[in-house]
């Protein structure tokens, strides 16, 4: 009987040491877990943030392009057309939060010598330079991180508008 006593004494040591060693590692796998979550979670929330960034700066240009060509072949002359595409450009940008100039946002390009004369195409060219989130402006100083975003519409003239000299 001492042989089968030994063995099973020995058995006992043995789911001892473990429950005793799992017991010293209790609370590493949550330690590890949140390391792990943490390393992978921040970049996918600096990505999400960027992408929102750049998506409303898409919108923002789209819209803006689209406003500025329309607004600017109603107009009655080529100067009322030009300050009205500007300022559609500010609400569009104001719209998605971004603070640039519009009038040096746009530019704006005719197919004809006379902007509004019948049957000319304008085209309205519209971008801003959105920054990444977070970059200190020391860094920003020495190596550009920006997305630029463009967006180009065109609008017709009128076939029948009276012709402006």
């Amino acid at each position: 009987m001492s042989g089968l006593r030994r063995v099973l004494a020995g058995g006992v040591d043995r789911v001892r040491r473990r429950l005793h060693g799992a017991a010293a590692d209790r609370g590493s796998a949550l330690v590890e877990f949140l390391g792990i979550a943490l390393v992978l979670l921040v970049p996918v929330i600096y990505l999400v943030l960027v992408l929102g960034r750049l998506q409303a700066a898409t919108f923002a240009v789209e819209g803006a392009a689209r406003e500025a060509a329309r607004v600017y072949v109603a107009a009655p002359d080529a100067a009322t057309g030009r300050t009205r595409a500007v300022t559609a450009v500010g609400v569009a940008l104001r719209d998605q939060a971004f603070d640039d100039d519009p009038s040096g946002a746009l530019v704006v390009g005719c197919s004809a010598d006379s902007c509004l004369q019948p049957g000319a195409e304008v085209t309205a060219t519209v971008q801003v330079r959105v920054p990444l989130p977070f970059v200190p402006s020391f860094v920003r100083d020495v190596v550009p991180l920006e997305v630029p975003v463009r967006a180009e519409r065109t609008a017709a003239v009128d076939a029948y508008r009276v012709a402006q000299p």
